[in-house]
């Protein structure tokens, strides 16, 4: 069985998990550091527990909006498959947009000075903005579409919020490569920001349309996807298979228990 919410609480209850993903953001690169916790391990148990989230959740989830927005579009276009298409599409647009600025950021992020006392060099201003700009609208979809996530389900909201919250620990390790002089003074507070907007925005302007949750669902997730892969399967040198199989079967584990209990 699930435990559904009404507004007023899952309002409430999006919020509180706002404030917990702000302070993970922010206490991310500590997280990271934990003593007696190699970070190959804590990398490669989120790699895993991220991959299970991907196939069991995210890609089903993504399929689910496809026939809302079939449904939406019946009365306006005839079924084709090209139709089935559009949310996958969607999708393949967010993993195609965030992949481009993982390139620019790649050529254009701060660089790193010579000499073992060097510090880095700043690199373009406006990539910089943009790639960041990216990641602000990433976290303003996830606590704007959290509210609603509750409504229809509690434990698929708790786990995801688990996901994600480890998820920002690994993306914030990368944003701080590519530019450790400017993320560093501004970048955390911005992302965390970022989140309590989405929220708030949620809050005054509720989600309402199926359609519309589909699509940021889509977006969202194709972005998700292109992070999970890159962020969150490190290369061999600096991962655990075994950590990464326990965060894969753990995680697995639990989203088959909470599917079983809905059904």
């Amino acid at each position: 069985m699930t435990v559904d919410l009404a507004v007023g609480p899952s309002v409430l209850g999006a919020l509180l998990i706002a404030v917990v993903l702000c302070a993970l953001h922010l206490g991310a690169p500590r997280i990271r550091t934990l003593p007696l916790v190699p970070e190959r391990a804590t990398g490669s148990f989120a790699g895993g527990l991220a991959v299970a989230y991907v196939f069991l959740h995210l890609l089903p989830e993504i399929a689910e909006g496809n026939e809302a927005l079939g449904e939406a579009l019946s009365d306006v276009v005839r079924p084709t498959p090209m139709v089935d298409l559009a949310i996958f599409l969607v999708a393949l647009a967010g993993f195609t947009a965030f992949y481009g600025l993982e390139r620019l950021a790649e050529r254009h992020g701060d660089q790193a000075g010579r000499g073992p006392r060097a510090e880095a060099v700043p690199g373009s201003s406006g990539v910089y903005w943009l790639h960041l700009g990216s990641f602000l609208v990433y976290n303003f979809l996830i606590t704007y579409t959290m509210a609603l996530r509750l409504r229809t389900g509690v434990a698929f909201a708790v786990l995801f919020t688990v996901a994600m919250g480890l998820h920002f620990v690994l993306t914030d390790r990368g944003l701080a490569e590519h530019y450790p002089v400017r993320f560093r003074r501004s970048g955390r507070v911005a992302l965390a920001v970022a989140l309590l907007v989405g929220w708030a925005v949620s809050a005054l302007f509720a989600p309402s349309s199926a359609l519309l949750v589909a699509l940021l669902t889509a977006l969202l997730g194709g972005s998700i996807l292109l992070n999970v892969f890159k962020e969150e399967l490190p290369s061999g040198r600096h991962s655990s298979f075994a950590w990464f199989l326990v965060g894969l079967v753990v995680y697995s584990a639990l989203l088959t228990i909470v599917t079983a209990l809905e059904g």
